[in-house]
């Protein structure tokens, strides 16, 4: 049996969190499809090649992983790509609830994919892209919270 699982996000961008759901993903399922989702209406500090560039680098050599990205319902692209589940990070409750009720409406719209909830390790159920962007705009180191090429391109882009 071949189980497909995607982990979808906008990755603005990608934490040590997202590294750590990644990692016991790729334990529970044949292939992970990181699909970083490219939403015209969301403002993002990095655009979707450089995003597709620091996650190609951070992941290379994992087995059992893809990148893509996709437009559209999540489900949608689940269906095109024969996946059957969708990998969420839950940090907290207020993560939960937010990701409950869309679970509820990918269940309606395809019964077939399961949503998997998994929750943050706790040394990264405080990081959150937001944070991480906001903290870097300070200029203050957030080497801790990402990857080093990140952090590198979070500083550089931050400081123009």
């Amino acid at each position: 049996m071949n189980r497909v699982a995607i982990y979808p996000g906008s990755f603005d961008p990608l934490t040590n969190g997202h590294l750590d759901i990644l990692h016991r993903s790729l334990a529970l399922f044949d292939k992970v499809i990181i699909a970083i989702a490219v939403n015209s209406n969301k403002t993002t500090l990095f655009s979707i090649e450089e995003r597709l560039g620091f996650i190609s680098e951070v992941t290379k050599g994992m087995k059992g992983l893809e990148i893509d990205t996709f437009q559209g319902l999540t489900v949608d692209y689940c269906a095109k790509v024969g996946a059957t589940s969708i990998i969420r990070g839950l940090r907290a409750v207020t993560d939960f609830d937010y990701e409950y009720a869309i679970s509820l409406m990918n269940k309606k719209l395809a019964p077939e994919v399961e949503t998997v909830f998994l929750m943050s390790s706790n040394e990264y159920s405080f990081i959150s892209s937001t944070i991480v962007k906001e903290v870097a705009r300070h200029g203050r180191d957030v080497s801790n919270q990402v990857p080093g090429i990140v952090s590198k391109a979070l500083l550089k882009k931050l400081s123009q």
